[in-house]
């Protein structure tokens, strides 16, 4: 019969410091390592030992580190988690006199923030931790479950990721979503961008977090203003708005490379291929060169400007503002229209094949056909009848996969699919490809949660990144 022993431990700053908790369990020879946010599920690792005293001293070893590091012993619920923050924001009716050519409209249920559109689906994301997946018609394809509310959704090439209030960033890539980064305790994400398997995370106190494909921090700023709201990432720099205008990183995190204050706190931010553009509260967009931060261009809306977006190359520049209202402009600054959205303020927008899609305060994520005859026809009173959205009765619902149990098993690698396999390489689980054809010493991006030294898997296709890794395409499946 085997016997069980758990250490919690907590780690709790003031000031807004750390706020995480470690937890070390024995169970005969195997060990248990669950960790993360104080009030949080948090992530599960484990690993089997020959012996039941080779078991003890690594969980041994394993909390000796956590308490030199000032974690101390701690009773679970005691303590009460963080708050998260979650955007204030206000909405009033439009002063508009015609109302935007909505085509369709769904309605998620909860305020939204998250937005992606790509060439095959809509994507959005709400507080109540549903994303769902849209095809350009409208009509409802999929469903992903979050343990919390979505600040953001955002694509790195065609892997999309949603940044979630539980402090994790999550893979929604392929049916099984899982944890690809575990942001620390003490960053309360506002904002994120990922370039090249690299998140950049902007938050509540204005600092930029910047964590490779593997989890790992690399560097972070404290930044010039509060209130991080926005983060944008190319080869070139990280771009980071917060209250007091933009400020551009070196993405080795080598320097700042140019400061430039913007008219009002930066709310919201874009970003084309040698500019990016800042919505600020003080009714402008403003467009900077990403090669200075020089000022450009300034877009003048009516309210807060709450989104803002382009159209390929920044032809056209449109704006959602605090009193419901859709704009576009000219490259020039020049304003084409304004139009109400029919529901509450823009809080993101995205621009795709002369369509501009909107989330709302409401949580709707809303089509409007942006081309010239139809907004022409807008202005003058003429706008189709919005289509609601509906619900289909039996929808694919997705979670996280949480432990290696939630993972469907195989006996044999289906034809065409990529066998990895988790081995142990200094203290860490790391995952690397067996099929022919790779480059073994590689690292995979892989789900932490289901990580288990010596388990193999089988996943779809496995793409290769510019920083030396590879990232997983498709489903994963553990192979017996």
């Amino acid at each position: 019969m085997s016997t069980t022993s758990t250490t919690y431990l907590e780690l709790s700053q003031d000031g807004g410091g750390a706020h995480k908790f470690y937890e070390v369990t024995v169970q005969g020879q195997v060990v248990s390592v669950r960790y993360g946010r104080i009030g949080a599920a948090g992530q599960t690792q484990t690993s089997t030992f020959p012996t039941l005293q080779k078991a003890q001293a690594a969980a041994a070893k394993k909390v000796g580190e956590k308490v030199r590091k000032g974690y101390a012993p701690a009773v679970p619920g005691q303590r009460a988690p963080r708050a998260v923050t979650r955007r204030q924001v206000s909405s009033a009716p439009s002063t508009a006199r015609a109302v935007a050519p909505v085509l369709w409209r769904f309605r998620t249920g909860s305020s939204a923030f998250g937005i992606h559109v790509d060439d095959e689906r809509c994507w959005v994301g709400n507080q109540a931790g549903d994303v769902y997946t849209l095809d350009h018609g409208g009509e409802v394809l999929a469903r992903y479950s979050l343990p919390d509310g979505v600040k953001c959704l955002v694509a790195d090439d065609f892997w999309i990721y949603a940044g979630c209030d539980d402090g994790r960033v999550y893979d929604l890539s392929s049916k099984l979503p899982f944890a690809a980064y575990d942001i620390a305790a003490d960053v309360d994400i506002f904002w994120l961008d990922i370039h090249e398997g690299v998140l950049n995370v902007a938050d509540r106190g204005g600092r930029l977090t910047v964590i490779d494909h593997e989890d790992e921090h690399q560097w972070a700023r404290g930044g010039r203003g509060e209130h991080a709201w926005m983060v944008r990432a190319d080869d070139r720099a990280v771009y980071h708005g917060h209250h007091r205008g933009v400020t551009a990183y070196a993405p080795d995190g080598g320097g700042e490379l140019w400061h430039t204050p913007t008219k009002g706190a930066v709310l919201f931010g874009w970003q084309e291929a040698d500019a990016v553009y800042a919505g600020t509260g003080h009714r402008v967009v403003q467009r900077l060169s990403k090669a200075d931060g020089a000022l450009e261009a300034t877009y003048g809306c009516d309210s807060a400007v709450y989104s803002c977006a382009t159209s390929p190359g920044g032809r056209f520049v449109f704006a959602g503002d605090a009193a419901s209202s859709v704009y576009c402009f000219d490259r020039d600054g020049t304003r084409l229209w304004k139009l109400g959205t029919g529901g509450g303020s823009a809080l993101s927008m995205q621009y795709h094949e002369e369509r501009l899609y909107l989330v709302t305060t409401d949580g709707s994520l809303v089509c409007v056909d942006a081309s010239e005859a139809a907004i022409t026809a807008a202005q003058q009173g003429t706008v189709p009848v919005a289509r609601d959205v509906k619900l289909a009765a039996a929808l694919p619902t997705y979670a996280p996969a949480t432990a290696a149990g939630s993972v469907t098993t195989v006996t044999a690698a289906p034809a065409g699919a990529v066998v990895v396999e988790c081995v142990q390489e200094g203290g860490r689980t790391r995952v690397h490809v067996v099929s022919d054809g790779y480059e073994r010493s590689w690292n995979v991006q892989f789900p932490r949660a289901i990580r288990e030294p010596g388990a193999r898997y089988v996943v779809d296709a496995l793409h290769p990144a510019s920083g030396g890794f590879y990232r997983v395409r498709g489903d994963i499946r553990r192979l017996l």
